[in-house]
Order: structure tokens, then C-alpha cells, then sequence
């Protein structure tokens, strides 16, 4: 097991701090990543992303405790997609799609025709060869800010772990919205902020954790709430699953310490200064005691998008 987070920063960890009045307003780092930034990040990051964390690249949702790191991620998709209502034929999108993996088990377990978005060129790469043999799922090197998606074409949205890597939010869900069939469901795992952090939370965590991870910004529930019911959606259900997915990070820790002891290049790569987000190691000990200290939050959103009489 690593260190804990006193690691990434010199100022003191209080135990829990009073919590700051709520505001609506993201949380953003001194300096801004935009999409070129995050298609960086995971590129440079390629190949340790799919070694320490696996092709799944997100968090696992442990029901029982004892579900394996494996079961545990297909678990959180599986529970997503238990928030909504399935057709049996369905054509689903899948936002932020990563490596492939989440498309590849949608078209496995419930066999969807999927498309997979996703703005880095390894993970997009690395998802078509998965992929090179079957006619599903399919895979676009886009920006879902600036898809060339049709309108009213997807029974069902599938976005993991995506939301905070998007600059403009709002227009985020916008276009979730006019992609939609109408009737149609989204499904979204959204890493929060908790509205009621302390300012040190907001200073030594999230703010950095914002700079770090390529975060454009990090929002909290009431605003998510606020931009899903501006872009015309409604919000069938939220489950605030924080607790059912932290295991993440000690698993990571443990597999991030066990690579720095035993794999020379992992090493060179965080002592080398050309590699511009070598901090990231770091910055995972910092979200493990984000979420240990209640300052961040893992939401799980299903949303529908009306049919045109639903409000007459």
C-alpha cells in the first residue's frame, strides 16, 4: 500500500473541516484543460491507464464487498443500466467511451448496436482493433461537443466517468438531449463535488484534483440537476454511490505501488519531466482522500427525454 495523501501537499489534513455555505458554482482549476488537453492525457497515459486500472478505465461498484475488481466494473454498468428501462433492440451511444470495453459488454450481455465516442486517439485506436472483426460496436474519433451524430437517433446514452472531462457542461447534456430518440434514456456516472466541501477541500483536493486529472471543471448535484432540466431532460432517479465505488482507488494504489517496485519504467516515467502528466500518480491519492473525507462524490443519473405530449 502507498502513502496516504499527505504525499501531494505540505499544508495540514484536518480531519474533517466545517462545511462552506452552497453556492451554484463549478469548481474549475487556475488553468483550464479543453478537449486537446484530455486527448493528451490519455494518450501520454496510454499504456499505464490500461496496466494499472484496466480496459475498463473507471470505477467499480462493490454491492457485497466481495466482488472482484472484474466483476465490480461490469457491476456498475449493469446497476446504471438497472436505472432504466430497456428496450430489447436498442441503439445506444456511448459517450466517453474509453478503451471499449463498456461498448463491448453493452453488445456482449444485451446485444445493442453501440458507437462508441471518445477524443483520444490510443483509446480510439486501441477500441477498433477490439472491434475490427464485429459489425458492433463502432468507434468515432470525435468530440461529443462537436459530433456529427444525427438527431433523435439513440434509444439509450451511456456516458461513465465523461461529464468532467467536458469544458462546456451544459452543452454537454444539449446535445444528450437532441441525440436522444424522443422517449429515449440516458444512463450517466458522474464524478461530484460534494455542495457542501470545505474551502481546504476546494483549495488542496478538488481544485487540484480539477488540474491534475485534466478536469475542465467538477460540478455538484444541483447543478447537474439544474443544466439536465435546461436542456429539456428529466431526471427519473440519482444515486449518490460514493461509497460503493471508493474501493476503487485503494485497489489502484496497491497496483500503482506494486508497478513503481517491480517495473523500472513506471519509475523513469514519474522522474522524467517531459512527460507532462506524470502527476497524475499522485493525484490518485489525493481522490482517495476526497472521497474518505465526504469531499467527493460518485453519481449515478438516469435521465429520459419527453415524448412531445408528455406535458400537455
Amino acid at each position: 500500500m502507498c502513502g496516504w495523501p499527505w504525499v501531494v501537499t505540505d499544508s495540514p489534513l484536518p480531519h474533517r473541516s466545517p462545511p462552506i455555505q452552497w453556492h451554484l458554482s463549478l469548481i474549475t482549476p487556475d488553468q483550464i484543460s479543453d478537449a486537446d488537453g484530455v486527448a493528451r492525457h490519455y494518450n501520454e497515459l496510454d499504456q499505464f491507464y490500461r496496466e494499472v486500472w484496466g480496459e475498463h478505465v473507471h470505477h467499480g461498484y462493490w454491492e457485497t464487498g466481495r466482488e472482484s475488481p472484474d466483476q465490480a466494473v461490469e457491476k456498475l454498468i449493469d446497476v446504471l443500466l438497472g436505472k432504466l428501462t430497456l428496450p430489447a433492440d436498442a441503439d445506444v451511444c456511448d459517450v466517453g467511451c474509453g478503451y471499449g470495453a463498456t461498448s463491448r459488454y453493452l453488445r456482449n450481455k444485451y446485444q445493442f448496436r453501440v458507437t462508441g465516442v471518445t477524443v483520444s486517439q490510443s483509446q480510439w485506436a486501441y477500441a477498433s482493433e477490439q472491434s475490427a472483426d464485429a459489425e458492433w460496436p463502432k468507434f468515432l474519433l470525435q468530440n461529443w461537443l462537436q459530433n456529427e451524430l444525427e438527431s433523435d437517433a439513440y434509444d439509450l446514452i451511456v456516458s461513465i466517468e465523461c461529464f468532467s472531462h467536458i469544458v462546456d457542461k451544459q452543452r454537454y447534456f444539449d446535445e444528450i438531449a437532441r441525440v436522444l430518440k424522443p422517449g429515449g434514456q440516458a444512463g450517466l456516472a458522474v464524478w461530484l463535488a460534494n455542495p457542501q466541501a470545505s474551502n481546504w477541500a476546494v483549495r488542496h483536493l478538488l481544485k487540484p484534483i480539477c488540474q491534475e486529472g485534466r478536469l475542465p471543471s467538477m460540478a455538484a448535484t444541483p447543478e447537474c440537476e439544474e443544466m439536465i432540466a435546461n436542456a429539456g431532460l428529466q431526471l427519473v432517479s440519482f444515486e449518490d454511490a460514493s461509497r460503493r465505488v471508493s474501493k476503487t482507488w485503494s485497489i489502484c494504489a496497491r497496483r500503482l505501488a506494486t508497478k513503481i517496485a517491480t517495473r523500472r519504467k513506471y519509475l523513469r516515467t514519474l522522474m522524467d519531466a517531459s512527460t507532462q502528466n506524470r502527476i497524475f500518480a499522485l493525484t490518485l491519492f489525493r481522490i482517495m482522500y476526497a472521497y474518505w473525507s465526504g469531499a467527493m462524490q460518485y453519481g449515478l443519473f438516469a435521465l429520459r427525454k419527453p415524448l412531445p405530449g408528455d406535458f400537455e
